[in-house]
């Protein structure tokens, strides 16, 4: 049987930018994919936008809800496909092959997780790359270095979130540090790269809003690698400071 993949968005008031998020799942060439969209209780015209593109919708799941982390969950829990991953509001794919190069890794029965590259782009509109991070291959001692794979490309079997568990919503910024260095250090899942641009997300997230919100985000970053028994001062640092090269180097355009 075909893979199904399961892509979760979960939006509250992002009219702006959710066309372009939820056309960017439509267009996707892989035939098999379930959208679960979470609205938190939108009231700036998200709900419209929504219903414009339902019948490309598997599941509108209505909010209120706790948070983002929540919300996610919920949608993980209505998931029915054999993987899941996630679609932010702000964010779209990089091309319209995304999803079947993670269904090509996929068909390796020993592959648990997969990952590829993340654009960032300015938030002013202009679609201008900001900021590229390569991610690199997987290897699991990474982990410990303080490297994690960018979330907005992580791919999950569904069957290791019934197992594992989703998002501690307990931390308010990190909860999706926390869940992959569950599952990938913890649960010993065995990842897959994908050595390519799967998602463009758009600069200005709530972790780096501001310099109180940074230092909130190291904050949970070390609460999360202390509860998963792993990491040190030290890789806290390694996980900031090897961010920077993102912001000097650009991707090749996606194929």
């Amino acid at each position: 049987m075909p893979l199904h993949i399961s892509v979760i968005t979960a939006v509250l008031n992002r009219a702006q930018t959710l066309d372009a998020s939820l056309r960017s799942v439509h267009a996707q060439s892989w035939p098999h994919v379930e959208h679960v969209v979470v609205d938190g209780g939108s009231t700036d015209g998200s709900l419209a936008i929504i219903e414009r593109a339902r019948a490309g919708i598997a599941q509108v799941l209505p909010g209120p809800d706790g948070g983002l982390y929540d919300a996610l969950n919920k949608g993980i829990r209505a998931a029915r496909g054999d993987v899941v991953g996630f679609m932010h509001a702000d964010d779209t794919y990089a091309s319209p092959e995304a999803l079947a190069r993670v269904a090509a890794a996929f068909e390796d029965p020993a592959v648990d997780a997969v990952y590829g590259d993340l654009e960032y782009l300015s938030k002013d509109g202009s679609q201008r790359v900001v900021r590229y991070w390569r991610a690199g291959g997987y290897s699991r001692e990474r982990l410990a270095q303080g490297w994690m794979p960018p979330h907005p490309t992580f791919y999950v079997r569904r069957e290791c979130y019934a197992r594992l568990g989703g998002f501690d919503t307990r931390f308010r910024i990190s909860a999706d540090y926390e869940n992959m260095l569950r599952l990938l250090w913890r649960g010993k899942l065995r990842a897959a790269y994908i050595p390519e641009v799967l998602v463009r997300m758009t600069l200005g997230g709530m972790s780096n809003a501001s310099l109180l919100q940074m230092l909130r985000k190291s904050r949970e970053d070390y609460a999360a690698m202390r509860q998963n028994g792993i990491g040190s001062l030290q890789a806290l640092l390694l996980k900031n400071v090897t961010k920077l090269p993102q912001f000097v180097v650009r991707a090749a355009p996606a194929r």
